[in-house]
């Protein structure tokens, strides 16, 4: 199997102009993506994981937003400078994305054909209208949607949670992208239609190939569905590892602590869960150093001078912490 990365981010900074000042969400991000495999971004919430994704998409809000710095290599171009009209190109053909809420994602005054319709139109305008109608037909039972010609005329409203999810899995893969970028897309559903939602996806990555990019706050849903893991921390990375290796072999703090904090059956019943204390700092008031120094129960007078870079300490194995120095 060929190993070379489809996807190279290298040393990413993406920045937004508040009136606070600069912050930078994202500050030295690197990672690659395989075909056929799905790579994890997981990390509690405000650490840049969302932020990371709309970047690659180049679809930060603007004017405020912007790549400061960094590569964002797909094949053999970095995305983080192309032209707007060439990057309009890429997304959706190349890259697709689905998006947590489907419901702030789908026109709620355009019927189902008209939106999945449009995506075809764009990336296939050699299609007539009775190739593109059958064509969303048959995505929308690949995705499982039953009665897929009588939903085709649905409004999003009228749709349950997990068809509506399902609809917008149907749109991103209607580009036929070689990258699938899903920013937790089983948050809103409950937890039966989510097991479906998950398992879908593991069958259409066997059938097609793509890559899978998965950003959670839920490490089993990491555990079940990731072949690689990326942990993220107040924009940075703290620890990137082989799923098997970051579940059998945890290093950095914060991982851990993660880890800890999952309930297990295990557990003696009625007794609290472990917990991180503290919490993530404000990306307007960092600290100097490691960021996660303020949580830490390893901290050293070391880790408030400069931030720790991103060590390797093992195959594939990298780490963000002064206690593998």
């Amino acid at each position: 199997m060929n190993d070379t990365p489809i996807l190279h981010v290298d040393n990413l900074v993406t920045a937004f102009d508040t009136e606070q000042g600069l912050i930078r969400a994202v500050d030295g991000v690197s990672f690659d993506v395989r075909a056929g495999r799905t790579l994890g971004i997981v990390g509690e919430s405000g650490c840049g994981k969302s932020v990371t994704a709309l970047s690659i998409m180049r679809l930060l809000p603007k004017p405020h937003g912007h790549i400061e710095h960094g590569r964002i290599m797909f094949h053999d171009q970095d995305i983080a400078t192309l032209p707007a009209d060439r990057m309009h190109a890429i997304r959706g053909y190349g890259i697709a994305m689905i998006f947590q809420e489907p419901m702030t994602a789908l026109n709620p005054v355009h019927k189902i054909d008209r939106q999945l319709g449009e995506v075809f139109e764009l990336h296939f305008p050699e299609m007539d209208n009775a190739r593109i109608r059958e064509k969303s037909v048959a995505l929308l039972k690949e995705v499982g949607i039953s009665e897929a010609r009588e939903r085709m005329n649905a409004y999003p409203h009228q749709l349950s949670g997990g068809m509506r999810q399902r609809v917008m899995i149907a749109m991103a893969l209607a580009g036929e992208p070689e990258i699938l970028i899903a920013d937790e897309p089983t948050t809103a559903l409950d937890v039966t239609i989510q097991a479906q939602i998950l398992d879908l996806m593991v069958k259409l990555q066997q059938k097609t190939g793509m890559a899978i990019i998965f950003i959670t706050h839920a490490l089993g849903v990491i555990a079940e569905l990731c072949d690689d893991v990326l942990v993220m921390y107040a924009g940075t990375v703290a620890e990137r590892a082989p799923v098997k290796t970051l579940f059998q072999h945890p290093r950095h703090p914060y991982t851990l602590g993660l880890l800890s904090a999952i309930p297990r059956l295990d557990n003696t019943p009625k007794t609290r869960l472990n917990t991180i204390r503290g919490m993530v700092p404000s990306l307007y008031e960092l600290p100097d150093g490691c960021r996660f120094q303020n949580r830490c129960p390893y901290a050293m007078a070391g880790c408030s001078i400069a931030p720790p870079p991103l060590r390797q300490i093992d195959d594939n194995h990298w780490v963000s912490c002064y206690l593998y120095r």
